[in-house]
């Protein structure tokens, strides 16, 4: 099981990125997947995730309104906008072997290496 976020960048405030998330090892689909974020000295924050089969979407709520999570067969995505500075960490993609989604890092499986969101003001 691999999971390797990519798409990562330096944005002004206000603007987008899209993340996205290669899987192997297991059926995309099936699984909850979600998005952590995590800055140096913090711990990793749940940011979002999308439940297995029907695809129910979640937010932190320091997120709601700006990203969205969606997948289809082969990637997960983590559309970004209006970015704030207080958006900037490694974002990090994960696999939940359980249809249902959750907060804590320590369900998931699957870490690959991150990739660096960095928002200027």
């Amino acid at each position: 099981v691999q999971l390797q976020a990519s798409g990562g960048g330096l944005v002004q405030a206000g603007g987008s990125l899209r993340l996205s998330c290669a899987a192997s090892g297991f059926t995309l689909g099936r699984y909850a997947t979600g998005w952590f974020r995590q800055v140096p000295g913090k711990e990793r924050e749940w940011v979002s995730c999308i439940n297995g089969g029907v695809g129910r979407t979640y937010y932190s709520d320091s997120v709601k309104g700006r990203f969205t999570i969606s997948r289809d067969n082969a990637k997960l995505y983590l559309q970004m906008n209006s970015l704030k500075p207080e958006d900037t960490a490694v974002y990090y993609c994960a696999v939940r072997f359980t249809a249902g989604c959750g907060t804590q890092p320590g369900l998931y499986r699957g870490w690959g290496q991150g990739t660096q969101v960095t928002v200027s003001s």
